[in-house]
């Protein structure tokens, strides 16, 4: 399954369909705000996830990226351009077409009976490293722990796309990277494709030799130069 973006805009405030035809794309963020009264979260953003691929989306804080993730399920409606998956424009589906993607190929609710519940919540407890731990509350588990829970709910569902919002930023390093690694073998093990958070464009090679900072740098360090992906939300 393939995911795209053509030229997704979205603005927040009154008149933001006719901005995103009419702005000078030379103004900031902070200069269409006080010259429009409009927060321009996404500018004309446009990328290609192939199947089975890591895309990685790096950023400051503010710009963006929450923003743009949700706007790829709908759950942010955007104001202009196309969301693709496999050639379909989500943007153009009703809301039972919207619900059946959400369902069955974005991790979102399905309506399964109770066994097929429990038995895919048991094979995927296992996936990230929990078995024994099914019967415990969430006071009761580690900060690594609890990240782990949240990516066997997202795997529970069988997914063919997942969307990740910056998923270990409250971890600290050492468990940060433990959860990074994992999540690159579960990549490799069930070989869905993945959108994560978006700060430096280049080849993967030029990501692995010349990375802009720490985070790129522990990203890159032990991830094949084939699964690096390039591309940036300013």
């Amino acid at each position: 399954m393939t995911l795209a973006c053509r030229n997704l805009w979205k603005v927040f405030g009154d008149g933001a369909r006719d901005l995103a035809d009419s702005i000078d794309p030379a103004l900031s963020r902070e200069e269409v705000l006080a010259q429009t009264g409009c927060v321009l979260a996404v500018r004309d953003v446009s990328f290609h996830v192939r199947e089975g691929e890591t895309f990685v989306i790096m950023g400051l804080s503010g710009s963006g990226k929450s923003t743009l993730v949700r706007c790829l399920s709908r759950l942010i409606e955007p104001t202009r351009g196309e969301v693709l998956i496999d050639g379909e424009d989500l943007l153009a589906m009703n809301k039972q077409q919207l619900r059946d993607i959400r369902r069955h190929k974005m991790g979102m609710i399905q309506g399964v009976d109770k066994a097929t519940q429990l038995n895919r919540a048991a094979e995927v407890i296992e996936m990230v490293g929990l078995t024994g731990w099914e019967e415990r509350y969430p006071h009761e588990l580690s900060g690594g722990m609890q990240q782990r829970v949240g990516l066997a709910r997202a795997l529970a569902v069988d997914p063919e796309i997942l969307l990740f919002d910056e998923p270990f930023s409250a971890l600290d390093p050492l468990i940060r990277r433990d959860m990074q690694d994992q999540l690159i073998g579960l990549q490799q093990l069930v070989q869905k494709t993945m959108d994560g958070e978006f700060v430096q464009t280049g080849t993967p090679e030029e990501l692995v030799s010349n990375p802009i900072n720490d985070y790129v740098r522990d990203f890159t360090r032990d991830v094949p130069r084939s699964k690096v992906l390039t591309h940036v939300l300013s």
